[in-house]
């Protein structure tokens, strides 16, 4: 079974890992985050889950306002071909959560490291770094150097490139 917020945020603090998470209304968008979020200092996160065509998954997780060209992408992060982005029912069973809340937390819920995830350099230039805590109605602010510590405590490498254009 899938790790909640509330697992999330115990697992975190059982790093050793300090954290603050703000409630707000459900978020799906950029726009709508930049709306209702409020002013949470740090650097805002979009996630892409994408697929190529060998069955392999990503995540990348960059600055809100990133582009990413889905056309080339693939050279930089060594997917097979071109991507795509992953189905829903693929990010519910691998990361545990939904389309709208993705979230480089996701990958607590990847025990057996199908997704390789990646971090922009230029969201990474941020000393705090703000993501959903697994579900789309919070945002949960964590220091730089801490989100490395989470991903590698997942068993996954935290590989950071410049992803966006």
């Amino acid at each position: 079974m899938a790790m909640g917020r509330d697992q999330l945020l115990e697992y975190l603090a059982g790093l050793g890992i300090e954290t603050k998470t703000y409630d707000h209304p459900p978020l799906f968008t950029v726009s709508q985050s930049e709306d209702l979020r409020g002013d949470i200092p740090g650097g805002h996160t979009k996630n892409l889950f994408l697929k190529d065509k060998k069955g392999s998954y990503f995540l990348l997780t960059v600055g809100e306002h990133a582009v990413i060209d889905l056309k080339t992408i693939h050279t930089k992060i060594g997917a097979s071909g071109r991507v795509s982005f992953g189905k829903a029912e693929m990010l519910e069973e691998l990361l545990g959560v939904i389309p709208g809340a993705v979230t480089i937390f996701g990958l607590v819920n990847d025990k057996a490291g199908q997704v390789k995830a990646f971090l922009d350099a230029d969201l990474m230039a941020h000393d705090l770094i703000n993501a959903h805590p697994l579900t789309n109605d919070a945002t949960t602010a964590i220091g730089r150097d801490d989100l490395v510590r989470f991903i590698e405590a997942t068993g996954h490498e935290a590989t950071v490139l410049k992803l966006a254009e």
